[in-house]
């Protein structure tokens, strides 16, 4: 019977000196302060930029890549990895990012930062001294992954449902980016031609914690995601992270089995010369 993908705080906290649990804390600013003021013991710092993409194109690692990164945070090919951040969504990017890279035992801390916080657990605020392991890359799988022009070619079939997982105001065009933040990261708004809604954040608990079985598949079906639909499901949002939370919940919560992550999102459609925009 394969793992449980998500772990509890309770979990975590008593595996915290087990040496084949590596803990991540993924960070969606490399100025953030947080892992800084304290992160769950043993955790090392990732900003998702720097660990999850190329050095200099925007595309992922290679596995030879990404092995030469994660030995080097001191995890091997068979350890458990446990990811969490301050905003979930860049925690289950990670995921996705490592299990496309092979990795075969990723999980998530549910409830993630703010869960661990509120319940008072223990703190570090010095980074762990960590020895560079070996790590033997694994094989590749990006079929979870699809391009802007698999999109759009796509735009009209009946075995295809989009879903935008942004806030209502970036599904209506009313904003590009999320408020009260700059509105910023592609050149128009809008939404693309034919995609349904449903908020990511109605997939989750206050506390950061996923909803049970029973929500989520309600919320799911709400806007037309049902399970043995013969439909496969392309997600997206403005750069991927909030459509990797809603991949991870349909594809590992859920048990989906056709769903990817349209990777550029709106912030790549939205600036593309002579491509399809609905408001």
């Amino acid at each position: 019977m394969p793992a449980p993908v998500l772990v509890t705080t309770e979990w975590l906290e008593a595996h915290l000196d087990d040496p084949a649990v590596k803990v991540i804390e993924v960070l969606a600013s490399d100025e953030s302060s947080d892992y800084a003021d304290g992160h769950v013991p043993g955790a090392v710092r990732w900003f998702w930029k720097g660990a999850l993409w190329h050095e200099t194109d925007r595309e992922f690692p290679a596995p030879d890549e990404m092995a030469r990164r994660l030995g080097g945070a001191d995890i091997r090919e068979g350890d458990t990895i446990v990811l969490y951040g301050g905003l979930i969504q860049f925690a289950t990017y990670a995921f996705w990012v490592l299990k496309m890279n092979g990795h075969p035992d990723v999980r998530m801390l549910d409830g993630s930062r703010r869960k661990w916080l509120a319940e008072g657990r223990p703190l570090e605020v010095e980074p762990p001294r960590t020895e560079p392991a070996e790590y033997r890359p694994q094989p590749a799988d990006q079929s979870s992954r699809v391009g802007r022009d698999d999109v759009r070619a796509h735009l009209d079939a009946l075995g295809r449902l989009l879903l935008d997982v942004r806030t209502p105001e970036e599904y209506a065009g009313e904003r590009v980016g999320v408020a009260p933040g700059p509105d910023h990261g592609a050149e128009r708004s809008g939404r693309i031609p034919g995609s349904v809604h449903l908020f990511f954040r109605e997939l989750l608990n206050e506390d950061d914690t996923f909803r049970d079985e029973q929500a989520l598949r309600k919320a799911l079906d709400g806007v037309g995601v049902t399970a043995g639909s013969g439909r496969e499901t392309v997600v997206y949002c403005r750069l991927s992270h909030r459509a990797t939370l809603a991949w991870f919940v349909m594809r590992y919560l859920l048990g989906f089995e056709d769903v990817r992550v349209y990777d550029g999102s709106w912030t790549e459609w939205g600036s593309i010369v002579g491509f399809p925009i609905e408001r």
